[in-house]
Order: structure tokens, then C-alpha cells, then sequence
């Protein structure tokens, strides 16, 4: 039987990029920084920071969220963090490993879950043992941390890179897990993280590193630390080989962000700000085809591994969806109550609460702007009632999954955790009226009541809930009792 963190599946994620969603006064800051509000480029930093995060704890809370991901936070010299410069340090920008503390605590005394970012694969020009053979060429002893096939090093763009490179690219050097002092030192890297207190890994780039028995052993040796630490792989296509128990827990669930673009934004989507992206194509979808498309998701890992799959939007590898439907809220709408009621855990991107937006890196990276007056309130509000509507009813996290209906711009289907049975019916298009299917679910007479949309009470009749009322590009959930 596979085992996976039963905390999960209660899980609603909000992932952090940390330079750009809260800086603290109590943080020294360095003299150079981008304006907050200033568009964010490649290099540029906007100087937020952990305890900017413990700061606004309150307000994620408040919108529902119980667990954090949080882009790296060791020393780099990127404002992305990927390029790891000291495994064994929180940035000090940041707030350094005493503003990580106060963050798990804080977090921890509030029961919001902290999973962080582990950048394994590569390292930076800055990391000790690549400067080290960067600095002695040959006589360095750590040539073996890395794919090095000439000297001098080229490590800055001009000359061709003369060692394996993420992409290519000189900032990023492989690093050699195939040696063992690295292996060695990649899990000691975790084991010390995971005592310190965070909740989970999400690692960075997993199958570049093509090891299965690498990533077993950082399984056991994270698990064996704390046997309830979340470990979710960056796979942007079917995982299978990293889910079967003895790797990872789950993936990001691109799959199911492709899904959604192509149903509920479809043929409104901004074509240049999908293609290029991990999961292109993203093909037109309808009714039929999105359920089609959600009963593979449903089916494709063992129960315990669906039910714990990071159900992500947006991220800050992607343009934010918002943008994507060329700022159509209803398409945002449709597609998070769609995120709140399909197995797995939802992962909000910081923003999209309040209507940010933002096109491919660096655009999807802004800073998140605290001035309340430039949210969009109604589409936090409806945020906030899906989250609720998620914990109210176990039967959205720990559910039955059923297709009932697909038609035309409508789908509908049926969560069920024992007795408690709830529809969710989803319309991309006009206004209609559908007849759904509820003969093995239900008596005659039964009740189905609006739980989330405009009130309304259907009586199944001879096997259907007959006359269902669903406003133009809305969702509506009903809760399915017996007559009283």
C-alpha cells in the first residue's frame, strides 16, 4: 500500500515567491533595490523577506490557507533563489535562518504546514566546491562534484561552457550525483531542513536527475526524519515512475492546470502566453473532452498518490491564468471552484486572490501590491467561500469522484464521502438549463440544495435533478440530501 501524508489531502497551498510578496522593517535591507511596485526584471531585487511573511500571516489565514510552498530561501545570488550559492543558509536578505525560525513557529502555532524548495540538481558559480575549481582548475579536489571536460573554466558567457550546465546555462552547474560525497551531501542538506522543521520538499527539475535508487534514498532519509514530510516532484507531464510509492508523494499537477486552461479560458486563451511553457500544447477543450480530461486525471495514480497531487493554476514558471484569459474573471472563477472540489490539495499563486496579473517570467513574478484598494474584492470573496466550501465538506477532499453530466459548455460531477453527496456543475458558456443524471445516487424526492451560487432547491424525479438553473460562465455546487 502506498503511503502518503494524510495532512495533505486537507492542504490549501499558497505558493510564496519570497522576494516579491512582503518585505519587513525588522529586516536590514541592502542599498540597491527595485521600487516594490516597479515592473520586476531578471535580475533585479524587490527586498521581500520571511518575516514580511509572518507579518501577514493573518491574511492568509483569513483567505483559508493551512499550508505554504515556498520558492528557494537559501543564500543565492538570484532573485529567484534556483541558483544555490550555501544549502546550509537562508538568504540573508531574507531575513537569514533566524527569520525562517520565527516563520515555522509562527506558522506552526497557527497549523499552516511549510514546504520548501530543494534545488538538487544544479548549484551556482558562487557554491564552495564550484568556486574551489573554478579558483585551482585541475588540482581542485571537488572536480568530481561535477561534469567539468576542460580547464580553464568557462564560466561566464563569452567562451562556450566547458561543464554540464542547467540549459546550458553558466550560472548553473550539474551537479555529479552519481558521486557519492554529493549524495552524501544533498541529503544532509534535507535531513538538517526537515529536523529545523519544514513540513515537505518540493523538488526542482527531479527528472533531470535520472536516478530512481538517488531519489529512494532521499525518501528514506527525509521520511525517517519526519515520516509525515510532503515530497512533490516538478514533473510537468504523467509521473508514474516517480509515483509508486518509494520516491515521491506527488507532482505538480500540470496536467490539471492544462485541463483547465483549455476548458474554462478555451479559445479565449492568450496563445503566446501558453506556448513555449512546460505543458504546451494546450488544446480547445468542451464539455465532453474536459471530463474525459479530469476522469485521467482521477484514474491515472493509486488513490493515496491522486489524493495528495499539487492542483496548481499558475506558478512562477508560467504566465498567471488571469492573463491568459485576457483578465476574463469568470474563467479564474470557474477554474477555482473547479481546483476546490477535484481530488487533491489546491495551490493558490500568491495574488491570484485579488486579480493579479502577469505574463511569462519575469512578469508572473511581481510584487504583490498591499494597497487594498487595487484588489479585486468580489474575486478574493469567492475565493474565500470555495476554500470554506472545501473544508465544510469532507466529501471534497477525501471523496468519490464521478462524472455525471458533460455536454456542450457543461460538466458536472458527483463528490461523495459516505451519506454526504455533493454536485458540482460548471458552465463555460450562456445560460442553460440541464437535467442531471442521479439514478444510482439517489431516491425519489431527494433534495438538492445550493451550497455555493444562486440559491435554489431541485427534487430528484425519476432519476434526474430536473431544471437546473446555471447563470452564464458560473458554477454552482448543490448538496444532494434526503427529503424532510
Amino acid at each position: 500500500m502506498i503511503e502518503t501524508p494524510e495532512w495533505v489531502r486537507h492542504a490549501i497551498f499558497y505558493q510564496i515567491f519570497p522576494d516579491r510578496f512582503a518585505k519587513s522593517q525588522r529586516v536590514p535591507k541592502p542599498s540597491n533595490l527595485e521600487r516594490w511596485e516597479d515592473p520586476p526584471t531578471h535580475y533585479g531585487f524587490k527586498g521581500g523577506d520571511l518575516l514580511g511573511i509572518v507579518e501577514h500571516l493573518d491574511y492568509l489565514q483569513d483567505l483559508g490557507i493551512n499550508a505554504i510552498y515556498l520558492c528557494p530561501i537559501f543564500q543565492s545570488t538570484a532573485n529567484h533563489r534556483y541558483h544555490t550559492h550555501d544549502y546550509y543558509r537562508v538568504d540573508p536578505i531574507l531575513g537569514g535562518d533566524a527569520a525562517f525560525r520565527s516563520l515555522l513557529d509562527e506558522a506552526h502555532r497557527r497549523d499552516i504546514r511549510i514546504i520548501i524548495d530543494g534545488v538538487f540538481n544544479h548549484a551556482s558559480r558562487g557554491f564552495y566546491q564550484f568556486n574551489h575549481a573554478l579558483e585551482n582548475g585541475a588540482a581542485s579536489p571537488y572536480l568530481d562534484w561535477f561534469y567539468i571536460k576542460g580547464f580553464p573554466l568557462h564560466a561566464y558567457e563569452g567562451k562556450p561552457v566547458n561543464y554540464e550546465a542547467w540549459w546550458g546555462i553558466p550560472a548553473l552547474p550539474k551537479l555529479n550525483t552519481s558521486t557519492p560525497a554529493v549524495r552524501e551531501f544533498i541529503f544532509g542538506v534535507a535531513e538538517h531542513w526537515t529536523r529545523f522543521g519544514a513540513d515537505g520538499w518540493r523538488l526542482d527539475v527531479p527528472g533531470e536527475i535520472d536516478d530512481d535508487e538517488f531519489w529512494r534514498e532521499f525518501r528514506r532519509r527525509v521520511k525517517a526524519v519526519n515520516p509525515d514530510a510532503y515530497l512533490v516532484g516538478e514533473i510537468w507531464h504523467p509521473a508514474h515512475r516517480w509515483l509508486q510509492g518509494d520516491q515521491f508523494d506527488a507532482v505538480m499537477n500540470y496536467l490539471f492546470t492544462k485541463a483547465c486552461i483549455g476548458f474554462f479560458i478555451g479559445a479565449r486563451m492568450e496563445a503566446n502566453l501558453v506556448s513555449g511553457v512546460g505543458y504546451a500544447p494546450v488544446p480547445v477543450l468542451d464539455g465532453p473532452a474536459f471530463a474525459q480530461a479530469l476522469q485521467e486525471l482521477v484514474t491515472m495514480y493509486d488513490r493515496s498518490v491522486r489524493d495528495v497531487q499539487m492542483n496548481l493554476l499558475d506558478s512562477h514558471d508560467t504566465a498567471r491564468f488571469l492573463s491568459i484569459a485576457g483578465q476574463d474573471v469568470s474563467a479564474l472563477k470557474l477554474a477555482t471552484l473547479c481546483q476546490m472540489t477535484f481530488p487533491g490539495a489546491p495551490s493558490i499563486y500568491y495574488g491570484s486572490e485579488v486579480g493579479m496579473l502577469g505574463g511569462k517570467d519575469p512578469d508572473c513574478r511581481r510584487a504583490f501590491n498591499w494597497d487594498e484598494s487595487s484588489w479585486n474584492h468580489d474575486l478574493r470573496d469567492y475565493f474565500k467561500q470555495c476554500i470554506a466550501l472545501r473544508k465544510r465538506y469532507r466529501a471534497l477532499r477525501d471523496g468519490e469522484f464521478q462524472v455525471l453530466f458533460a455536454a456542450g459548455d457543461v460538466v458536472a460531477y458527483l463528490r461523495t464521502w459516505g451519506e454526504e453527496k455533493l454536485i458540482v456543475v460548471l458552465n463555460c458558456g450562456a445560460a442553460t438549463t440541464v437535467e442531471i443524471p442521479v439514478c444510482d445516487l439517489a431516491t425519489e424526492g431527494m433534495r438538492a440544495i445550493t451550497v455555493l451560487g444562486r440559491p435554489a432547491e431541485y427534487i430528484t424525479s425519476a432519476g434526474y435533478l430536473r431544471g437546473v438553473a446555471i447563470p452564464e460562465r458560473t458554477g454552482v455546487v448543490l448538496h444532494l440530501s434526503p427529503a424532510q
